[in-house]
């Protein structure tokens, strides 16, 4: 065997060698496309279990229409204790959350200044009066001189006059001891509503001049919702409508009804104020934030939950069950609504009766066969 023929036998051998391993890498890369592509249909294939719940009819509903409203709840009543006189501060006891009652004293400024002032002007007050008896006096001896042709008329005319002086200065005087009078009780600060103390502003011992803030009080059984509304919305709203709002903290809804409605667009936003009144305010506070949809009427449609409203499609669509399979069928949207404790929306689009899968059972594929879960009996 020559060098030539050898050298072509190993080169035939090496083709051999990797057309065999070509062949074999192509085949274990068709095996494995088909066994994807089995795994694939067979995942197509295999049914999804749906419990009952997760699926509702399309039926026409009567949808509860309304405006959505949030803010934050305020007292009805709060007020502002503030200095009506100037001094120092004492006797301020209470602090945030205390209640207070109605006319209850819960501060004082120092009332010695005002006392003398009372006592000065009392004193001038009776100085006043005295002057009186003595003019007095004086107007009685000459009307008795007059009539008896001693003195001329005109001396009885000047004791008159010194009679009605004396009597106006008595009557200043007695207003300059109300005026100290009324200082001296503006030292000490009432409480002008009941309620519970939200803040205190000023320190016994300190010193505050006219107007000063001192404690701020809150009623906190009545509290209200102010609520901003497009002036557009605005004429849907009237007086006495309901509406169920969520408390930031709460895990209750609270209910509560339209008391009034500003008459005019605030300046700037043409958004016009909607005030609420908390039905049930037990453990509420002023401040907290609070949203929720106020009833305006209602309207009747073929409606499914809001939730089962799919929107990754160009176009919305809803999963339904068709033949004991998952389809997928194009809706329009339309009027929305609070129906059977959910949001629901009106839908054109759909067979009254369809068989519409919640939005909690997620995105299924179309064509995908349904079987539903056999409820236990009790």
């Amino acid at each position: 065997m020559t060098r030539r023929r050898i050298t072509w036998l190993v080169a035939a051998l090496v083709v051999l060698l990797l057309a065999a391993g070509l062949w074999r890498a192509l085949s274990a890369r068709k095996a494995q496309q088909e066994a994807v592509a089995a795994a694939a249909q067979n995942k197509v294939q295999a049914a999804v279990e749906l419990a009952p719940t997760d699926v509702v009819k399309a039926q026409l509903r009567e949808l509860a229409q309304g405006l959505p409203v949030s803010g934050s709840l305020r007292a009805v009543n709060s007020a502002v204790v503030k200095a009506r006189a100037a001094g120092e501060l004492q006797g301020l006891t209470v602090r945030e959350g205390d209640t207070v009652k109605a006319g209850q004293l819960i501060a004082r400024v120092d009332a010695t200044e005002y006392q003398a002032r009372v006592r000065q002007a009392q004193q001038q007050a009776d100085s006043a009066r005295s002057q009186i008896d003595i003019a007095q006096r004086q107007y009685d001896n000459n009307k008795a001189l007059v009539d008896q042709g001693f003195i001329s008329r005109t001396a009885l005319d000047t004791s008159m006059n010194n009679l009605q002086a004396a009597q106006a200065n008595y009557k200043a005087a007695a207003a300059n001891v109300d005026l100290a009078r009324k200082g001296l009780e503006d030292t000490q600060l009432r409480a002008p509503i009941a309620g519970v103390v939200s803040q205190r502003l000023a320190q016994p011992g300190e010193r505050v001049g006219i107007d000063a803030k001192v404690v701020e009080i809150v009623d906190l059984s009545r509290l209200e919702l102010e609520a901003a509304v497009s002036a557009g919305d605005s004429i849907q709203v009237a007086v006495g409508q309901q509406a169920v709002l969520q408390v930031e903290g709460s895990a209750r809804p609270v209910r509560a009804r339209v008391a009034r409605i500003n008459p005019s667009a605030q300046a700037g936003s043409r958004s016009v104020l909607v005030y609420l009144a908390i039905e049930d305010s037990q453990g509420l506070r002023q401040g907290m934030f609070a949203q929720g949809t106020l009833g305006t009427g209602t309207a009747t449609a073929l409606a499914v939950p809001l939730s089962a409203v799919r929107t990754d499609k160009p176009q919305p669509y809803v999963q339904v069950v068709e033949d004991k399979r998952v389809a997928h069928k194009a809706v329009q949207t339309g009027i929305r609504g609070q129906g059977d404790n959910e949001v629901m929306v009106g839908v054109q689009g759909l067979a009254p009766g369809a068989l519409v899968i919640r939005g909690s059972a997620g995105p299924l594929r179309e064509g995908t066969p349904v079987k539903f879960a056999r409820t236990s009996s009790p």
